[in-house]
Protein backbone atom coordinates (compact mmCIF):
# COMPACT_ATOMS: atom_id res chain seq x y z
CA UNK A 1 0.00 0.00 0.00
CA UNK A 2 2.78 2.42 0.88
CA UNK A 3 4.52 1.87 -2.47
CA UNK A 4 1.28 2.48 -4.41
CA UNK A 5 0.59 5.56 -2.30
CA UNK A 6 4.05 7.02 -2.95
CA UNK A 7 3.51 6.60 -6.70
CA UNK A 8 0.01 8.10 -6.46
CA UNK A 9 -1.66 4.95 -7.73
CA UNK A 10 -3.45 3.87 -4.50
CA UNK A 11 -7.25 3.85 -4.74
CA UNK A 12 -10.15 2.81 -2.51
CA UNK A 13 -10.52 -0.31 -4.65
CA UNK A 14 -7.07 -1.45 -3.59
CA UNK A 15 -7.97 -1.11 0.09
CA UNK A 16 -11.29 -2.90 -0.46
CA UNK A 17 -9.44 -5.78 -2.14
CA UNK A 18 -6.93 -6.00 0.71
CA UNK A 19 -9.71 -5.96 3.28
CA UNK A 20 -11.33 -8.96 1.61
CA UNK A 21 -8.05 -10.91 1.65
CA UNK A 22 -6.90 -9.90 5.15
CA UNK A 23 -8.84 -10.31 8.40
CA UNK A 24 -8.92 -6.50 8.96
CA UNK A 25 -11.34 -3.76 8.03
CA UNK A 26 -10.80 -0.92 5.53
CA UNK A 27 -10.71 1.54 8.41
CA UNK A 28 -7.80 -0.31 9.98
CA UNK A 29 -5.98 -0.28 6.65
CA UNK A 30 -6.44 3.50 6.32
CA UNK A 31 -5.06 3.92 9.88
CA UNK A 32 -2.02 1.78 9.06
CA UNK A 33 -1.43 3.84 5.92
CA UNK A 34 -1.62 7.07 7.90
CA UNK A 35 0.95 5.76 10.40
CA UNK A 36 3.29 4.75 7.57
CA UNK A 37 2.96 8.19 5.92
CA UNK A 38 3.77 10.10 9.11
CA UNK A 39 6.38 7.94 10.87
CA UNK A 40 7.58 5.57 8.17
CA UNK A 41 6.74 2.59 10.44
CA UNK A 42 5.07 -0.43 8.86
CA UNK A 43 5.48 -2.99 11.64
CA UNK A 44 3.58 -3.28 14.90
CA UNK A 45 4.54 -0.78 17.57
CA UNK A 46 6.81 -2.50 20.06
CA UNK A 47 5.47 -2.85 23.61
CA UNK A 48 7.65 -2.91 26.68
CA UNK A 49 6.92 -6.06 28.64
CA UNK A 50 8.50 -8.18 31.34
CA UNK A 51 10.88 -10.83 29.99
CA UNK A 52 12.92 -13.62 31.55
CA UNK A 53 16.50 -12.43 31.30
CA UNK A 54 19.61 -14.54 31.74
CA UNK A 55 19.92 -13.43 35.36
CA UNK A 56 16.29 -14.31 36.08
CA UNK A 57 16.80 -17.68 34.39
CA UNK A 58 19.66 -18.44 36.80
CA UNK A 59 17.52 -17.28 39.72
CA UNK A 60 14.65 -19.45 38.54
CA UNK A 61 16.96 -22.48 38.31
CA UNK A 62 18.20 -21.79 41.85
CA UNK A 63 14.58 -21.79 43.07
CA UNK A 64 13.73 -25.04 41.29
CA UNK A 65 11.56 -23.38 38.61
CA UNK A 66 9.10 -22.01 41.23
CA UNK A 67 7.50 -18.84 39.82
CA UNK A 68 5.84 -17.93 43.15
CA UNK A 69 9.17 -18.08 44.95
CA UNK A 70 10.75 -15.91 42.23
CA UNK A 71 7.95 -13.35 42.65
CA UNK A 72 8.56 -13.19 46.42
CA UNK A 73 12.30 -12.70 45.86
CA UNK A 74 11.65 -9.84 43.41
CA UNK A 75 9.26 -8.18 45.87
CA UNK A 76 11.79 -8.49 48.70
CA UNK A 77 14.58 -6.90 46.64
CA UNK A 78 12.52 -4.23 44.86
CA UNK A 79 11.94 -1.78 47.69
CA UNK A 80 9.89 1.14 46.23
CA UNK A 81 10.22 -0.07 42.63
CA UNK A 82 7.30 -1.63 40.79
CA UNK A 83 7.33 -5.42 40.59
CA UNK A 84 5.46 -7.45 37.95
CA UNK A 85 2.57 -9.51 39.22
CA UNK A 86 2.70 -13.26 39.62
CA UNK A 87 0.44 -13.72 36.59
CA UNK A 88 2.85 -11.59 34.52
CA UNK A 89 5.77 -13.77 35.61
CA UNK A 90 3.83 -16.90 34.66
CA UNK A 91 3.08 -15.45 31.20
CA UNK A 92 6.73 -14.47 30.71
CA UNK A 93 7.92 -17.97 31.66
CA UNK A 94 5.49 -19.60 29.20
CA UNK A 95 6.45 -17.10 26.48
CA UNK A 96 10.24 -16.96 26.90
CA UNK A 97 10.96 -20.56 27.96
CA UNK A 98 10.08 -23.74 26.13
CA UNK A 99 8.35 -26.62 27.98
CA UNK A 100 11.62 -28.53 27.87
CA UNK A 101 13.55 -25.64 29.44
CA UNK A 102 10.95 -25.31 32.20
CA UNK A 103 11.14 -29.04 32.95
CA UNK A 104 14.96 -28.87 32.93
CA UNK A 105 15.02 -26.02 35.44
CA UNK A 106 12.71 -28.02 37.73
CA UNK A 107 14.02 -31.59 37.41
CA UNK A 108 17.24 -31.54 35.38
CA UNK A 109 18.49 -32.83 32.05
CA UNK A 110 16.58 -36.13 32.10
CA UNK A 111 13.26 -34.28 32.37
CA UNK A 112 14.25 -31.84 29.60
CA UNK A 113 14.98 -34.69 27.19
CA UNK A 114 11.37 -35.87 27.47
CA UNK A 115 10.34 -32.82 25.40
CA UNK A 116 12.92 -33.32 22.63
CA UNK A 117 12.20 -34.72 19.19
CA UNK A 118 14.43 -37.39 17.68
CA UNK A 119 15.46 -38.23 14.19
CA UNK A 120 15.34 -41.80 12.97
CA UNK A 121 18.77 -43.28 12.44
CA UNK A 122 19.46 -44.44 8.87
CA UNK A 123 19.70 -48.21 8.69
CA UNK A 124 23.07 -48.15 6.96
CA UNK A 125 25.76 -45.58 6.14
CA UNK A 126 24.96 -44.07 2.78
CA UNK A 127 21.89 -46.31 2.39
CA UNK A 128 19.07 -44.33 4.00
CA UNK A 129 16.46 -46.25 2.01
CA UNK A 130 18.12 -49.66 2.38
CA UNK A 131 17.95 -52.03 5.35
CA UNK A 132 18.78 -55.69 5.46
CA UNK A 133 19.57 -58.35 8.03
CA UNK A 134 23.02 -58.41 9.65
CA UNK A 135 23.70 -54.86 8.52
CA UNK A 136 23.92 -53.51 12.09
CA UNK A 137 23.52 -55.15 15.49
CA UNK A 138 23.14 -53.41 18.83
CA UNK A 139 24.40 -54.87 22.12
CA UNK A 140 23.78 -53.94 25.73
CA UNK A 141 23.82 -55.09 29.36
CA UNK A 142 20.67 -54.83 31.49
CA UNK A 143 20.09 -55.70 35.11
CA UNK A 144 16.59 -57.18 35.21
CA UNK A 145 14.26 -55.88 37.97
CA UNK A 146 13.47 -59.29 39.46
CA UNK A 147 14.95 -61.33 42.31
CA UNK A 148 15.83 -64.98 41.69
CA UNK A 149 17.25 -67.67 43.96
CA UNK A 150 20.97 -68.25 43.35
CA UNK A 151 22.31 -70.90 45.76
CA UNK A 152 20.10 -69.65 48.59
CA UNK A 153 20.64 -65.93 47.96
CA UNK A 154 18.33 -63.46 46.22
CA UNK A 155 20.06 -61.76 43.30
CA UNK A 156 18.98 -59.58 40.38
CA UNK A 157 20.34 -61.25 37.22
CA UNK A 158 21.98 -59.44 34.30
CA UNK A 159 21.28 -60.18 30.64
CA UNK A 160 23.63 -59.42 27.75
CA UNK A 161 22.03 -59.59 24.32
CA UNK A 162 22.46 -58.60 20.70
CA UNK A 163 19.53 -57.55 18.49
CA UNK A 164 19.41 -57.13 14.71
CA UNK A 165 18.30 -53.56 13.87
CA UNK A 166 16.66 -54.42 10.54
CA UNK A 167 14.37 -57.21 11.81
CA UNK A 168 14.23 -56.49 15.60
CA UNK A 169 15.21 -60.12 16.15
CA UNK A 170 17.14 -61.18 19.26
CA UNK A 171 20.16 -62.97 17.79
CA UNK A 172 21.73 -64.20 21.03
CA UNK A 173 21.92 -63.59 24.77
CA UNK A 174 23.71 -64.65 27.95
CA UNK A 175 22.44 -64.41 31.54
CA UNK A 176 24.60 -64.13 34.67
CA UNK A 177 23.65 -63.86 38.37
CA UNK A 178 26.28 -61.13 38.89
CA UNK A 179 27.56 -58.13 36.94
CA UNK A 180 28.59 -59.33 33.46
CA UNK A 181 32.16 -59.29 32.22
CA UNK A 182 33.85 -59.70 28.85
CA UNK A 183 33.22 -63.44 29.20
CA UNK A 184 29.46 -62.78 29.19
CA UNK A 185 29.82 -60.70 26.03
CA UNK A 186 31.81 -63.43 24.27
CA UNK A 187 29.26 -66.10 25.24
CA UNK A 188 26.35 -63.93 24.04
CA UNK A 189 28.23 -63.06 20.85
CA UNK A 190 28.94 -66.72 20.15
CA UNK A 191 25.26 -67.58 20.67
CA UNK A 192 24.29 -64.74 18.33
CA UNK A 193 26.62 -65.73 15.47
CA UNK A 194 26.10 -69.51 15.54
CA UNK A 195 22.96 -70.76 13.75
CA UNK A 196 23.27 -74.46 14.57
CA UNK A 197 20.60 -75.96 16.89
CA UNK A 198 19.53 -74.91 19.47
CA UNK A 199 20.30 -71.47 18.03
CA UNK A 200 19.01 -69.87 14.83
CA UNK A 201 17.58 -68.92 12.44
CA UNK A 202 19.11 -65.56 13.42
CA UNK A 203 22.89 -65.38 13.24
CA UNK A 204 25.89 -65.03 11.02
CA UNK A 205 28.45 -62.25 10.96
CA UNK A 206 27.13 -58.66 11.14
CA UNK A 207 28.72 -55.80 9.25
CA UNK A 208 28.81 -53.58 12.36
CA UNK A 209 27.86 -53.60 16.04
CA UNK A 210 26.82 -50.56 18.07
CA UNK A 211 27.62 -50.56 21.80
CA UNK A 212 27.95 -47.92 24.51
CA UNK A 213 31.18 -46.98 26.26
CA UNK A 214 31.06 -49.92 28.67
CA UNK A 215 34.55 -51.11 29.62
CA UNK A 216 33.52 -54.72 29.00
CA UNK A 217 32.35 -54.07 25.44
CA UNK A 218 35.50 -52.05 24.71
CA UNK A 219 37.90 -54.54 26.28
CA UNK A 220 40.92 -55.77 24.34
CA UNK A 221 39.54 -59.31 24.14
CA UNK A 222 36.19 -58.32 22.61
CA UNK A 223 37.82 -55.89 20.17
CA UNK A 224 40.31 -58.48 18.98
CA UNK A 225 37.62 -61.14 18.48
CA UNK A 226 35.39 -58.84 16.43
CA UNK A 227 38.40 -57.51 14.53
CA UNK A 228 39.28 -61.04 13.38
CA UNK A 229 35.93 -61.14 11.57
CA UNK A 230 36.30 -57.57 10.19
CA UNK A 231 33.27 -56.45 12.22
CA UNK A 232 33.22 -52.70 12.88
CA UNK A 233 32.43 -51.73 16.49
CA UNK A 234 30.62 -48.40 16.84
CA UNK A 235 31.61 -46.78 20.13
CA UNK A 236 28.67 -44.61 21.19
CA UNK A 237 29.01 -41.88 23.85
CA UNK A 238 27.96 -42.81 27.35
CA UNK A 239 24.50 -42.09 28.78
CA UNK A 240 22.99 -41.74 25.29
CA UNK A 241 20.35 -44.49 25.05
CA UNK A 242 18.61 -42.83 22.09
CA UNK A 243 21.61 -43.66 19.90
CA UNK A 244 20.89 -47.40 20.25
CA UNK A 245 17.13 -47.27 20.34
CA UNK A 246 16.50 -50.83 19.09
CA UNK A 247 18.13 -52.58 22.04
CA UNK A 248 16.81 -49.96 24.48
CA UNK A 249 13.28 -50.65 23.24
CA UNK A 250 13.94 -54.34 23.86
CA UNK A 251 15.10 -53.53 27.41
CA UNK A 252 11.79 -51.76 27.99
CA UNK A 253 9.71 -54.49 26.33
CA UNK A 254 11.14 -57.36 28.40
CA UNK A 255 10.09 -55.56 31.57
CA UNK A 256 6.61 -54.56 30.41
CA UNK A 257 5.71 -57.79 28.58
CA UNK A 258 7.49 -60.48 30.61
CA UNK A 259 8.87 -59.55 34.02
CA UNK A 260 5.74 -57.89 35.44
CA UNK A 261 3.92 -61.23 35.64
CA UNK A 262 6.74 -63.02 37.54
CA UNK A 263 7.08 -63.29 41.35
CA UNK A 264 9.45 -60.90 43.18
CA UNK A 265 9.32 -58.29 40.42
CA UNK A 266 10.95 -55.29 42.10
CA UNK A 267 8.92 -52.56 40.33
CA UNK A 268 5.52 -53.78 41.50
CA UNK A 269 3.11 -51.23 43.04
CA UNK A 270 3.82 -50.88 46.75
CA UNK A 271 1.65 -50.35 49.83
CA UNK A 272 1.61 -47.54 52.36
CA UNK A 273 5.07 -46.95 53.82
CA UNK A 274 6.73 -48.29 50.67
CA UNK A 275 6.00 -51.87 51.74
CA UNK A 276 5.85 -54.63 49.09
CA UNK A 277 2.49 -56.25 48.41
CA UNK A 278 3.82 -59.80 48.82
CA UNK A 279 7.19 -59.73 50.60
CA UNK A 280 7.19 -63.52 51.12
CA UNK A 281 6.60 -64.47 47.48
CA UNK A 282 8.72 -67.51 46.50
CA UNK A 283 11.55 -66.67 44.16
CA UNK A 284 12.24 -68.51 40.92
CA UNK A 285 15.41 -70.51 40.73
CA UNK A 286 18.07 -69.15 38.42
CA UNK A 287 17.73 -72.09 36.01
CA UNK A 288 13.95 -71.79 35.99
CA UNK A 289 14.10 -68.06 35.29
CA UNK A 290 16.56 -68.52 32.41
CA UNK A 291 14.23 -71.12 30.89
CA UNK A 292 11.26 -68.75 31.06
CA UNK A 293 13.34 -65.92 29.58
CA UNK A 294 14.40 -68.10 26.63
CA UNK A 295 10.76 -69.04 26.05
CA UNK A 296 9.82 -65.36 25.94
CA UNK A 297 12.67 -64.65 23.50
CA UNK A 298 11.23 -67.37 21.25
CA UNK A 299 7.82 -65.67 21.41
CA UNK A 300 9.37 -62.27 20.65
CA UNK A 301 11.16 -63.62 17.58
CA UNK A 302 8.50 -65.93 16.19
CA UNK A 303 5.04 -65.00 17.50
CA UNK A 304 4.83 -61.26 18.21
CA UNK A 305 4.26 -59.09 15.08
CA UNK A 306 5.86 -55.63 15.00
CA UNK A 307 4.29 -52.55 13.44
CA UNK A 308 7.70 -51.34 12.20
CA UNK A 309 7.96 -54.58 10.22
CA UNK A 310 4.58 -54.16 8.54
CA UNK A 311 2.79 -56.55 10.89
CA UNK A 312 5.37 -59.32 10.47
CA UNK A 313 7.28 -61.09 13.20
CA UNK A 314 11.09 -60.73 13.37
CA UNK A 315 11.48 -64.32 12.19
CA UNK A 316 9.23 -63.71 9.15
CA UNK A 317 11.17 -60.55 8.28
CA UNK A 318 14.46 -62.42 8.66
CA UNK A 319 13.45 -65.36 6.48
CA UNK A 320 12.00 -63.07 3.80
CA UNK A 321 15.30 -61.17 3.49
CA UNK A 322 17.42 -62.49 0.58
CA UNK A 323 20.69 -61.03 1.94
CA UNK A 324 23.38 -63.78 2.10
CA UNK A 325 24.62 -64.80 5.55
CA UNK A 326 28.27 -65.33 6.47
CA UNK A 327 28.35 -68.35 8.78
CA UNK A 328 31.25 -69.45 11.00
CA UNK A 329 31.56 -73.08 12.23
CA UNK A 330 30.79 -73.33 15.93
CA UNK A 331 34.06 -75.11 16.76
CA UNK A 332 36.18 -72.52 14.93
CA UNK A 333 34.19 -69.68 16.47
CA UNK A 334 34.80 -70.94 19.99
CA UNK A 335 38.54 -71.25 19.44
CA UNK A 336 38.77 -67.76 17.94
CA UNK A 337 36.98 -66.26 20.94
CA UNK A 338 39.58 -67.52 23.42
CA UNK A 339 42.12 -65.21 25.03
CA UNK A 340 45.81 -65.99 24.46
CA UNK A 341 48.04 -66.57 27.47
CA UNK A 342 50.92 -64.83 25.68
CA UNK A 343 53.65 -67.22 26.88
CA UNK A 344 55.25 -70.44 25.68
CA UNK A 345 54.93 -73.24 28.21
CA UNK A 346 56.18 -76.82 28.42
CA UNK A 347 54.12 -79.94 29.10
CA UNK A 348 55.55 -81.53 32.25
CA UNK A 349 55.02 -85.07 33.58
CA UNK A 350 52.27 -83.70 35.87
CA UNK A 351 50.61 -81.63 33.11
CA UNK A 352 50.88 -78.00 32.02
CA UNK A 353 50.92 -75.15 34.50
CA UNK A 354 48.78 -72.02 34.14
CA UNK A 355 47.83 -69.44 36.76
CA UNK A 356 49.51 -71.50 39.51
CA UNK A 357 47.36 -74.55 38.71
CA UNK A 358 48.06 -77.77 36.86
CA UNK A 359 45.94 -78.92 33.90
CA UNK A 360 45.96 -82.44 32.49
CA UNK A 361 44.09 -84.70 30.08
CA UNK A 362 44.54 -88.09 28.48
CA UNK A 363 45.92 -86.83 25.16
CA UNK A 364 49.04 -85.54 26.98
CA UNK A 365 50.48 -89.05 27.35
CA UNK A 366 53.81 -89.13 25.53
CA UNK A 367 53.80 -85.30 25.07
CA UNK A 368 56.03 -84.38 28.02
CA UNK A 369 58.57 -81.72 27.02
CA UNK A 370 56.50 -80.34 24.14
CA UNK A 371 56.37 -76.55 23.89
CA UNK A 372 52.80 -75.25 23.78
CA UNK A 373 50.72 -72.07 23.98
CA UNK A 374 47.52 -71.75 26.04
CA UNK A 375 44.24 -70.04 25.26
CA UNK A 376 41.25 -69.74 27.57
CA UNK A 377 37.82 -68.22 28.02
CA UNK A 378 37.94 -65.39 30.59
CA UNK A 379 36.95 -66.54 34.10
CA UNK A 380 36.54 -70.16 32.93
CA UNK A 381 39.50 -71.54 34.86
CA UNK A 382 38.22 -75.13 34.91
CA UNK A 383 39.56 -75.82 31.40
CA UNK A 384 42.02 -74.43 28.87
CA UNK A 385 42.83 -75.06 25.21
CA UNK A 386 46.37 -76.14 24.30
CA UNK A 387 48.05 -75.31 20.96
CA UNK A 388 51.41 -76.24 19.51
CA UNK A 389 53.87 -73.39 19.96
CA UNK A 390 55.55 -74.00 16.57
CA UNK A 391 52.69 -74.23 14.07
CA UNK A 392 49.66 -73.22 16.19
CA UNK A 393 47.86 -76.57 15.73
CA UNK A 394 45.15 -77.30 18.29
CA UNK A 395 46.27 -80.21 20.46
CA UNK A 396 43.31 -80.59 22.78
CA UNK A 397 41.55 -79.45 25.95
CA UNK A 398 43.14 -79.70 29.40
CA UNK A 399 41.14 -79.76 32.62
CA UNK A 400 41.99 -78.54 36.09
CA UNK A 401 43.75 -81.23 38.10
CA UNK A 402 42.56 -81.98 41.65
CA UNK A 403 39.42 -79.86 41.18
CA UNK A 404 37.27 -79.56 44.30
CA UNK A 405 33.91 -81.28 44.40
CA UNK A 406 30.64 -79.36 44.37
CA UNK A 407 30.11 -80.07 48.06
CA UNK A 408 33.54 -78.69 48.95
CA UNK A 409 32.96 -75.58 46.84
CA UNK A 410 29.59 -75.03 48.55
CA UNK A 411 31.20 -75.26 52.01
CA UNK A 412 33.96 -72.81 51.02
CA UNK A 413 31.47 -70.32 49.62
CA UNK A 414 29.32 -70.63 52.74
CA UNK A 415 32.35 -69.96 54.96
CA UNK A 416 33.27 -66.92 52.87
CA UNK A 417 29.75 -65.50 53.16
CA UNK A 418 29.74 -66.04 56.93
CA UNK A 419 33.05 -64.20 57.29
CA UNK A 420 31.75 -61.39 55.10
CA UNK A 421 28.56 -60.98 57.16
CA UNK A 422 30.52 -61.01 60.42
CA UNK A 423 32.81 -58.26 59.13
CA UNK A 424 29.82 -56.23 57.97
CA UNK A 425 28.20 -56.49 61.42
CA UNK A 426 31.44 -55.37 63.07
CA UNK A 427 31.89 -52.40 60.73
CA UNK A 428 28.27 -51.29 61.16
CA UNK A 429 28.62 -51.45 64.94
CA UNK A 430 31.79 -49.35 64.74
CA UNK A 431 30.04 -46.84 62.44
CA UNK A 432 27.13 -46.49 64.88
CA UNK A 433 29.57 -45.87 67.71
CA UNK A 434 31.48 -43.12 65.88
CA UNK A 435 28.37 -41.42 64.45
CA UNK A 436 27.72 -37.94 65.83
CA UNK A 437 24.12 -36.86 66.48
CA UNK A 438 22.80 -33.35 66.98
CA UNK A 439 19.60 -32.03 68.51
CA UNK A 440 16.90 -30.66 66.21
CA UNK A 441 16.38 -26.89 66.37
CA UNK A 442 13.48 -24.56 65.50
CA UNK A 443 15.48 -21.33 65.55
CA UNK A 444 18.81 -20.22 64.07
CA UNK A 445 21.37 -21.44 66.61
CA UNK A 446 24.50 -23.52 66.80
CA UNK A 447 23.93 -27.29 66.78
CA UNK A 448 24.03 -29.07 70.12
CA UNK A 449 25.72 -32.42 70.09
CA UNK A 450 23.87 -35.35 71.68
CA UNK A 451 25.29 -38.33 73.49
CA UNK A 452 28.30 -36.52 74.90
CA UNK A 453 30.72 -38.41 77.15
CA UNK A 454 31.46 -37.45 80.72
CA UNK A 455 35.03 -36.77 81.78
CA UNK A 456 35.16 -40.05 83.68
CA UNK A 457 33.83 -42.05 80.69
CA UNK A 458 36.28 -40.39 78.29
CA UNK A 459 39.22 -41.01 80.64
CA UNK A 460 38.22 -44.65 81.09
CA UNK A 461 37.92 -45.22 77.33
CA UNK A 462 41.27 -43.54 76.59
CA UNK A 463 42.90 -45.53 79.37
CA UNK A 464 41.56 -48.76 77.89
CA UNK A 465 42.68 -47.77 74.39
CA UNK A 466 46.26 -46.90 75.31
CA UNK A 467 46.81 -49.38 78.14
CA UNK A 468 49.68 -51.74 77.22
CA UNK A 469 48.77 -55.36 76.84
CA UNK A 470 49.73 -57.49 79.88
CA UNK A 471 52.78 -59.61 79.35
CA UNK A 472 52.38 -63.33 79.62
CA UNK A 473 54.00 -64.80 82.76
CA UNK A 474 57.34 -66.45 82.28
CA UNK A 475 57.23 -70.21 82.67
CA UNK A 476 60.82 -71.50 82.70
CA UNK A 477 59.61 -74.93 83.77
CA UNK A 478 57.14 -75.27 80.87
CA UNK A 479 59.74 -76.96 78.66
CA UNK A 480 62.62 -78.95 80.27
CA UNK A 481 66.03 -77.43 79.63
CA UNK A 482 68.73 -79.62 78.03
CA UNK A 483 71.71 -80.80 80.02
CA UNK A 484 74.52 -78.21 80.09
CA UNK A 485 77.54 -78.84 77.93
CA UNK A 486 80.71 -80.18 79.39
CA UNK A 487 82.86 -77.46 80.90
CA UNK A 488 79.96 -75.13 81.80
CA UNK A 489 79.90 -73.79 85.36
CA UNK A 490 76.58 -74.68 86.97
CA UNK A 491 75.45 -72.25 89.72
CA UNK A 492 74.82 -73.69 93.10
CA UNK A 493 71.18 -74.43 93.88
CA UNK A 494 69.72 -72.80 97.02
CA UNK A 495 68.61 -75.21 99.67
CA UNK A 496 65.08 -76.48 99.06
CA UNK A 497 62.41 -75.66 101.55
CA UNK A 498 60.76 -78.47 103.33
CA UNK A 499 58.04 -80.07 101.20
CA UNK A 500 59.13 -78.37 97.92
CA UNK A 501 61.17 -79.46 94.95
CA UNK A 502 64.13 -77.32 93.86
CA UNK A 503 63.41 -75.09 90.85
Amino acid sequence: MLALDQRGELTAGHLRLLSECLPVSERTLWRWLKTARCGGRCERKPHTRFTITKELRVELALLGGNASHLHRELVARAGDEAVPSLATIHRAIRRDLSPGEIAGLRQGERARRAFDVWLQRPKGPGHEDQSHRNLVWEGDHKQLPIEVDVEGQLRRPWVTWFVDCATNGICGLAVTPVYPSRESILVALCAAIVRDPPYGPFGGLPAAIRVDRGKDFLSHTVGRVLGRFAVHVGDLPGYSPWLKGTVEELNHAVEEMFLRALPRYTHQPRLHGDKPVDPDAPALTFAGFVGLLLDWVGEWNGLLPKSVLGGRTPEQAWLADPTPIDDVPAADLRLMMLEDDGRIRVIRPDGVQWDNHMYVDGWMHGQAGRRVRLRYMPHHDHEIEVFDARDGAHLGTAFLAHAASDEQRARVLSARRSAQKELERTLRAAARKRRERYAAVTTAQSPRQLGRLTEAEAAAELDAAYRPLPRSPRRPDLFPLPEPAAGWVVPAQPPAEEGKEPS
